[in-house]
């Protein structure tokens, strides 16, 4: 099997909900960094690019049709290059990077762009079609996020709990507390603010220009992060799913919009196009738990995914946990022996500092691993996360 690797990467800031972002079309948005790196490699003939792959996980609104071949297309990419968008929800942008990482190493291809997008800003509301002729009554549904159209057989075997309500499960069973929830919370918010101010983030982004009616306005700063948060202040916020609860907005990811895109080569494609290398990718797994703790999901896939490689968690200089919730993220850490505040856990921000863009944030982390990983000369990256319905998906990297 062939050696993979991830070349150049690029992002655009993550957007808050209707922020600054909400005004692009997700397929426009999702152009920005695929037109990126190829502005980025000259060298690179974008004819020769097998294979486009971008996750999104909503797909009801702009981002319907095959968002990735709208995408590539948008960015002036040629025809000739094919498109396919990957849904695993909160995983799709993983997923993604993983699909392609399997093709270049199975010798199926030699180039691809992968990565994700997500405008949760611009998610449609749907209605289905009448069940009957002349029906006088509808339902609408809110596409932004969580559970639309459900199954009666779903709802009756497994439930149908909302995100938030599979945080407050998780820390039931796992028992984790609200002021160590908390604590999660400050340090991805410290750990984003310290990444920001020394410029970290900006080496990632790619700026985003948007029209206005007298000026073009230039984003190229993550908008969730919020540099101001204290204890005390977390600590104020009131639960928003039961009353005794303990998830919170300041211990939650955030509802955003952004898009992201990477290289992934083989060694022949690297060195015909003169591509840099930044990391290998080692591989991929997932795998399935109960869809009310759907946040223990990175246990499993992770314990796979290292017996596979035959690792072990202290083998890892970088893990880049996706924390959809901090209940979720502190459950995961300690299960896979992991510390609360180890320094290799999102030292530069998580989720629910910089935001959650569902589609991209598989890919986004990816990124921000490789990227980590090559900062400090390290050997080994995991980048893991939930996934909504009960799954956990993992993707493991090696220094280049």
């Amino acid at each position: 099997m062939r050696d993979v690797f991830l070349c150049d990467a690029i992002r655009t800031p993550i957007g808050r909900y209707a922020g600054a972002l909400s005004k692009v079309r997700t397929d426009d948005l999702a152009a920005i960094p695929i037109r990126a790196l190829m502005k980025r490699n000259p060298g690179l003939d974008p004819a020769r690019v097998d294979e486009v792959l971008l996750g999104c996980a909503n797909q009801a609104g702009e981002d319907n049709r095959n968002v990735a071949r709208m995408a590539l297309l948008l960015a002036g990419l040629p025809h000739t290059v094919p498109g396919v968008t990957v849904n695993r929800l909160c995983a799709s942008g993983m997923d993604a990077v993983g699909a392609a990482a399997r093709a270049i190493r199975a010798g199926e291809i030699e180039l691809a762009i992968a990565g994700g997008v997500e405008s949760m800003s611009r998610a449609p509301f749907v209605m289905p079609k009448a069940a009957e002729a002349f029906a006088r009554a509808n339902e609408v549904h809110d596409t932004t996020i969580g559970w639309r159209f459900v199954n009666p057989l779903m709802k009756q075997q497994y439930g149908v709990d909302s995100m938030p309500e599979t945080g407050e499960n998780v820390a039931d069973d796992y028992q984790v507390s609200r002021e160590d929830q908390d604590r999660m919370a400050l340090r991805s918010q410290q750990n984003a603010a310290k990444a920001q101010t020394s410029g970290y983030h900006a080496a990632e982004i790619v700026a985003v220009e948007i029209p206005g009616r007298k000026e073009t306005v230039l984003v190229d700063r993550d908008e969730h992060p919020r540099g101001d948060t204290t204890l005390d202040g977390l600590a104020r916020l009131k639960p928003f799913v039961r009353t005794l609860g303990t998830v919170t907005a300041g211990n939650a990811s955030g509802v955003n919009d952004g898009a992201a895109a990477m290289i992934l080569a083989s060694a022949e494609a690297v060195k015909e196009y003169g591509l840099t290398p930044r990391a290998r990718v080692l591989g991929l797994a997932s795998a399935g738990v109960p869809p009310r703790v759907m946040g223990i999901g990175p246990v499993p896939s992770t314990e796979k995914l290292i017996a596979r490689l035959k690792l072990k968690m202290s083998d890892f200089d970088v893990i880049e946990l996706n924390e959809a919730f901090a209940s979720q993220g502190l459950a995961v850490l300690r299960k896979l022996g992991v510390a609360d505040d180890d320094p290799r856990v999102n030292p530069n921000g998580g989720a629910i500092a910089l935001g959650h863009p569902l589609g991209m944030t598989g890919a986004r982390i990816t990124m921000t691993a490789a990227h980590q990983l090559a900062d400090i000369s390290g050997r080994y990256a995991l980048a893991t996360m939930c996934v909504g319905v009960g799954q956990g998906v993992s993707i493991a990297l090696a220094s280049a």
